[in-house]
C-alpha cells in the first residue's frame, strides 16, 4: 500500500518533470526554426521532428520508433478497455465480439483533422473520469470489506514490479505532448498546466485505488477490471458508459499523432481535403484492431507497454535529449528557456536528468521489463492468443479444455 502511494507520487512528479523537458525542447526547436523563417501554419510539429532539428537523424529514428510503437499499443489498450468495460453492462456478447464492434466505431477518428478539434472533448473526458474514479471510491466504501478478505500485497517480485511498471505507464501517457502543445495558443504555458493536471489526477487515483484495495484486497489480482467486482447498479452502468466515451476520445488522442506520421510518410500531410486524408489514414486502424483481438490481456499489456516503450519514449529519451541539446556553453547561453526558478543551475538539471535515466533504465526497463514479460507470457499460457473472453466469470467450454500448444520454430 505504501509503495503504491509513494510510487504514484514519485512517478507523477517525474512525469511532470519530463513533460517540462519536452516542452522546453519544443520551444527551443520552434524558436530556432522561426528565426530561420520557417512557418508552421499548416504543419503540426511532432516529437521526432524536434529531435531531428536539435540532435540529428539518429535521434529522429529512435524517437519515431519508440513513439509510434507506444502510440500503437496505447490505442490497442483503449480498444481492449472498451470491450472489457461494455461487457459488464451487456454480457450477451463476449469481449472479443465487442472488440470487433468497437474497432469499427473507433475507425471514425480518421475524420478528425487535428488536436484543435479535441478541446471540448478532452474537457468532457475529464468530467467522465472524475465521476468514475469517485464512483469506484464511494462504491467500494459502501460495499464494505468482503468476507474472508486477504491483503497479502505482492508476494512475488514479479507482481511487485508489474504493479510498479503499471504506475510508470499511468503517468507516462504524455507521449503525445508535443502535438497537444502545438494545438495550444500559448505552448510555453504547457508545463504549468501539466503539473496542475498531475496534482488533479492524484485526487482521482489515490482515493479510488486505496478504497478498492481496502474493500477487495487480493481479489484485484485476478480481476484486472475493477468494475467486475462491484455490484451491478445504475451508478455502475453510468460509470461504464462514461468510461467508454472517454476511452473512445483517448483512442483518438493516441491515434492522431500516428495519423500525422503516416500522412507525412505518404506525402498527404498538407492535403486540404478531409475525406482524402481520412482514406489515407485507414491503414493505421486495421493493425490496431487486429492486435487488440490477439492480446486482450487488459492489465498485463499495460505494464508490458510501460516497461518496454514508455520508459524510453517518455523518460529516458527526453532526459538524454535535454542533456545533449544544452551540452555546449553557447547553447546554454542562447537557450530559449532558462532553467526553472527551483533548480536555477544547469548542473543541477543535468544531475536530475541523469538520475531519471539511470532509475528508469534499471527499475522501469530492467526489472519492470522482466516482470511484465513473465506476467504477459503467463497470460498467453493461461488464456491463449485470441482469447474469446478474458477473465470472464463463467468459463466457456472452449476455455475449460487445455490450450493447444503453439508449434515451436
Amino acid at each position: 500500500m505504501l509503495s503504491g502511494v509513494l510510487l504514484q507520487l514519485f512517478y507523477g512528479f517525474m512525469g511532470s518533470w519530463t513533460a517540462y523537458l519536452i516542452s522546453v525542447l519544443y520551444v527551443e526547436y520552434r524558436s530556432r526554426k522561426e528565426k530561420e523563417g520557417v512557418s508552421f501554419k499548416n504543419h503540426v510539429i511532432q516529437w521526432f521532428e524536434v529531435l531531428d532539428g536539435l540532435l540529428g537523424p539518429y535521434w529522429k529514428a529512435a524517437g519515431l520508433a519508440f513513439n509510434c510503437t507506444f502510440l500503437l499499443f496505447g490505442s490497442v489498450i483503449q480498444l481492449i478497455a472498451c470491450a472489457s468495460n461494455i461487457y459488464y453492462i451487456n454480457d450477451r456478447l463476449d469481449k472479443r465480439t465487442w472488440t470487433y464492434i468497437f474497432g469499427a466505431c473507433c475507425a471514425t477518428t480518421v475524420f478528425i483533422p487535428s488536436f484543435h478539434n479535441y478541446r471540448i472533448w478532452s474537457f468532457l473526458g475529464l468530467g467522465m473520469t472524475t465521476y468514475t474514479a469517485w464512483y469506484l471510491a464511494i462504491a467500494a466504501l459502501l460495499n464494505g470489506q468482503a468476507e474472508g478478505i486477504t491483503h497479502t500485497g505482492p508476494t512475488k517480485l514479479v507482481l511487485y514490479f508489474t504493479g510498479a511498471t503499471n504506475i510508470l505507464y499511468t503517468f507516462g501517457g504524455h507521449a503525445v505532448t508535443v502535438e497537444i502543445m502545438h494545438a495550444m495558443w500559448k505552448p510555453a504555458k504547457f508545463k504549468y498546466i501539466y503539473l496542475l493536471a498531475t496534482l488533479y489526477v492524484f485526487t482521482l487515483t489515490l482515493p479510488s485505488a486505496s478504497a478498492m484495495y481496502w474493500a477487495f484486497g487480493d481479489e484485484l489480482l485476478t480481476h484486472s477490471n475493477a468494475f467486475s467486482l462491484l455490484p451491478k447498479t445504475g451508478w455502475r452502468d453510468a460509470a461504464v458508459i462514461l468510461m467508454l466515451i472517454h476511452q473512445f476520445i483517448t483512442f483518438g488522442f493516441a491515434c492522431t499523432p500516428l495519423y500525422f506520421v503516416w500522412e507525412k510518410v505518404i506525402g498527404m500531410h498538407d492535403t486540404k481535403s478531409i475525406c482524402l486524408r481520412a482514406l489515407a489514414r485507414l491503414p493505421i486502424v486495421v493493425p490496431i484492431w487486429f492486435l487488440a483481438i490477439i492480446f486482450p490481456f487488459f492489465g498485463p499489456i499495460n505494464s508490458a507497454v510501460g516497461a518496454l516503450l514508455v520508459s524510453f519514449t517518455v523518460y529516458i529519451i527526453p532526459a538524454l535529449a535535454h542533456i545533449l541539446t544544452y551540452r555546449t556553453a553557447s547553447a546554454r547561453m542562447n537557450a530559449a528557456e532558462k532553467p526553472p526558478f527551483f533548480l536555477p543551475s544547469w548542473t543541477g538539471m543535468f544531475v536530475l536528468n541523469m538520475f531519471i535515466v539511470v532509475w528508469v533504465l534499471v527499475v522501469g526497463f530492467g526489472l519492470g521489463g522482466w516482470a511484465s514479460m513473465v506476467n504477459f507470457i503467463r497470460q498467453i499460457d493461461t488464456f491463449g492468443l485470441f482469447a474469446k473472453c478474458y477473465q470472464c466469470p463463467k468459463p466457456a467450454p472452449a476455455l475449460a479444455q487445455s490450450p493447444v500448444p503453439l508449434p515451436h520454430h
